[in-house]
């Protein structure tokens, strides 16, 4: 379950200097069951012939879903990082925006499967994804590196 006690505002506010603000990716929506994002298809999200880039979706697809796993663990002792990522590109997208949402397919102890579908503006299906999470300890020393970027529990 995904712990809605962080609030969008709070999420955005990890962007700066990141792969995420570099593509305008905005956090939309936080439930219990799902995470929501969306980027627009635009000069930093298009390839060269208009389309939706398929590094954009999957950029979107990980943002997504590693910041859902993350928020699914006890953040005091665990964090999260992406282990494999398979995109299937559906159609394209060529102005707007695209949404993703990411749903737990599986929250062990030490892996998450999230599958992350990513939608248009007039709700089809762009691009279906799965990602595969590890869950691993928090050193002291990480703990300390790190002190500001760890969301309180």
């Amino acid at each position: 379950m995904i712990d809605t006690r962080i609030s969008l505002e709070e999420l955005n506010k990890r962007s700066p200097g990141t792969m995420a603000e570099a593509i305008g990716l905005e956090f939309i929506e936080i439930c219990p069951e799902y995470l929501v994002a969306k980027i627009p298809v635009d000069a930093r999200t298009i390839q060269p012939l208009g389309l939706l880039n398929g590094g954009a979706s999957a950029a979107l697809a990980e943002t997504v879903g590693s910041t859902a796993a993350y928020l699914s663990v006890e953040r005091d002792k665990y964090y999260t990082v992406g282990l494999e990522i398979k995109c299937n590109h559906i159609r394209p997208a060529t102005k707007g925006s695209v949404t993703g949402k990411a749903i737990p397919i599986h929250t062990g102890k030490t892996t998450h499967v999230w599958q992350i579908e990513i939608r248009d503006d007039e709700n089809k299906l762009i691009c279906h994804s799965t990602l595969t999470m590890a869950v691993l300890e928090i050193s002291e020393e990480m703990r300390e590196k790190y002190k500001d970027l760890f969301f309180k529990v």
